[in-house]
């Protein structure tokens, strides 16, 4: 038995069927990049076996417990771990069983194909998971993790990864990436730098995390000068540990830029601490002009994930910290927003943009036509809320009659959740090859043009874009 249809999200019939699965038989067994994530450099460094089922499946995955505590069952009860020090299930067996007793209310999610494939595939579990074989899925589960080809390693080399991006503060001491260094291993993990925790004034701890940044650094961060030499020092060290790329999780788009006295005096003013609103989201908007200045001079790639509201309730913030599935999307503006990074270096062949959005209405009307013109700037693949079949046919839609295949970068998972990466490379190539194979079909693309860019889509452009 297989719980998997081979011909899962291909057209359901006619030519375009066929054409779906001869194109997406050409891009299936290609290496996977991921150029963009939070997996944990730790399961590479020290390679030891995960710890069960749930803590590979349910606790670090906020796409799935966000939907089940909206339907009653606590945070706690899945072992989701409390900042405030609160107690939390912490038997792995009990959390597996009330995840499979509400595994139902993910069907017709993405996270349900993602789970499918990865107990499938991975693990060889070929029957639905319910209350009523919950022990018996965990055991088979729990004891393949105790072989060693279930390690990190092992898996990272059988799901074909070529590249994979974590993600890191720029306060982060690097120790798991050096140690993945050190140990001689072939796999390629690389970091990426994410300096909100000493970009934006409403960070918690922020100036806390400025002193820090200048003591890792030794650059003097209680000046506007030092403060930018201490982000060129921590680049430069993230790129020794691998990375290509920068990430900006703004509340907005918005950037600015200000005379270099301007920015110096606004820097002063959110150093003293008690920044206004309007002076916080105005040295968000300076630092992302400025890293994209900071890009042209090093290389790296700057990617902009704005639009969540995030830690939408202030009560689930206190007690279980960030990124616990409270972060919502919201209305954003590109146009306006981008136009003085772009006035100050889009023209430039020799930076690339990537941006992100929660606004699938700025597709059509603001991120494509911009895209379609300025060099520096690429469209992300569809994020968070619409990494899903429905979400990537919207996007190429959307957006390619403006701005075409080749200003976007292909797909990246951007999951912490380490055994749906294959899920969710497989499902992005059988949506694109879908609609390929409808312009194939419909007469607006020629057939040999159609597996060049099913390739491009599922492996040259991320690599490109990313400069892996």
């Amino acid at each position: 038995m297989t719980l998997l249809d081979p011909d899962r999200l291909l057209p359901t019939s006619g030519p375009e069927r066929a054409i779906a699965r001869d194109l997406y038989a050409s891009v299936a067994g290609l290496p996977i990049l991921s150029p963009h994530g939070h997996t944990d450099p730790r399961w590479f460094a020290e390679d030891a076996r995960f710890p069960d089922p749930a803590q590979l499946f349910v606790v670090p995955d906020h796409y799935v417990f966000r939907m089940l505590f909206s339907q009653g069952v606590a945070l706690e009860d899945l072992g989701v771990p409390r900042t405030d020090g609160g107690p939390v299930e912490t038997d792995g067996r009990l959390i597996w069983r009330r995840f499979a007793e509400n595994v139902h209310l993910l069907r017709g999610t993405p996270s349900a194909m993602w789970l499918a494939h990865s107990f499938e595939t991975v693990f060889g579990v070929e029957e639905p998971l319910g209350a009523g074989n919950a022990d018996a899925i965990y055991d088979h589960i729990d004891t393949c993790l105790a072989q060693p080809e279930f390690r990190p390693r092992a898996l990272f080399d059988r799901f074909g990864i070529e590249v994979l991006a974590t993600t890191e503060s720029a306060l982060d001491d690097l120790r798991w990436h050096r140690m993945i260094r050190d140990s001689g291993w072939g796999g390629r993990v690389i970091t990426a730098y994410r300096p909100d925790a000493v970009v934006d004034p409403d960070f918690a701890g922020f100036a806390e995390n400025l002193e820090r940044l200048g003591e890792i650094t030794g650059c003097d961060t209680a000046t506007w000068e030092g403060y930018l030499d201490a982000h060129r020092a921590r680049r430069a060290t993230f790129k020794e540990f691998g990375a290509t790329s920068t990430d900006h999780g703004h509340p907005t788009a918005r950037t600015l830029d200000l005379p270099q006295e301007e920015a110096a005096a606004l820097f002063e003013r959110v150093l003293r601490g008690g920044a206004s609103a309007t002076d916080a989201e105005a040295f968000r908007a300076q630092m992302l002009t400025e890293m994209a200045r900071m890009s042209l001079e090093d290389g790296l790639v700057l990617q902009i994930h704005p639009g969540s509201l995030r830690n939408h309730s202030s009560r689930m913030l206190g007690r279980f910290g960030r990124d616990k599935g409270f972060d919502i999307p919201t209305p954003t503006d590109y146009v306006t927003a981008l136009r003085p990074l772009l006035e100050a270096v889009g023209l430039e062949p020799g930076l690339t943009v990537i941006v992100f959005t929660l606004d699938e209405t700025a597709y059509s009307r603001e991120l494509a036509p911009l895209a379609g013109v300025y060099p520096a700037l690429r469209l992300g693949p569809p994020w968070w809320f619409f990494d899903s079949p429905e979400g990537i046919r919207r996007f190429r839609e959307a957006t390619t009659e403006t701005c075409g295949f080749y200003n976007t970068v292909g797909f990246n998972d951007d999951t912490r959740a380490f055994c749906s990466i294959p899920a969710r490379h497989d499902v992005s190539r059988r949506s694109d090859c879908a609609y390929l194979a409808t312009l194939v079909a419909s007469g607006r693309l020629r057939a040999d043009e159609a597996f060049e860019v099913a390739h491009d889509l599922a492996y040259r452009l991320a690599r490109e874009a990313y400069r892996l």
